[in-house]
């Protein structure tokens, strides 16, 4: 599940990057792309945690947080870039590149409620 979120990011970046690459909306889709860098990070940093939470929890031992704080502050950091160069990075595309994992996660999380319920129906 984790590596096709990944997958799933890493693949709407590159569209992203087309976007940019092949349109005349430069700073949106260079905003979109700052956003969804930080998003991947936030993504990598919350599976990481989620797997050392999950060890502890297997062995008994006392549960770490999540990192809440750490990925606030990679959201913030994107923001104060873009603000920063605001010449070249679209303030609220950095917003929504900032989301796109969390729509990634819904959308796997669909397709995988879809392909299980498929396959009870075949049984």
């Amino acid at each position: 599940m984790m590596k096709r979120q990944r997958r799933w990011t890493i693949n709407l970046l590159a569209v992203f990057v087309l976007g940019w690459g092949f349109t005349s909306y430069q700073h949106i889709f260079l905003g979109l792309i700052l956003g969804t860098v930080f998003s991947f990070y936030n993504l990598w940093l919350l599976q990481r945690k989620i797997n050392h939470f999950g060890e502890a929890v297997s062995r008994q031992e006392r549960v770490k947080t999540l990192g809440t704080l750490s990925r606030f502050a990679a959201g913030a950091l994107a923001i104060l870039i873009a603000l920063r160069y605001d010449n070249h990075f679209h303030l609220i595309a950095v917003v929504i590149g900032l989301m796109t994992t969390y729509v990634v996660i819904m959308i796997e999380f669909m397709v995988s409620k879809f392909e299980t319920s498929l396959r009870k129906r075949g049984e």
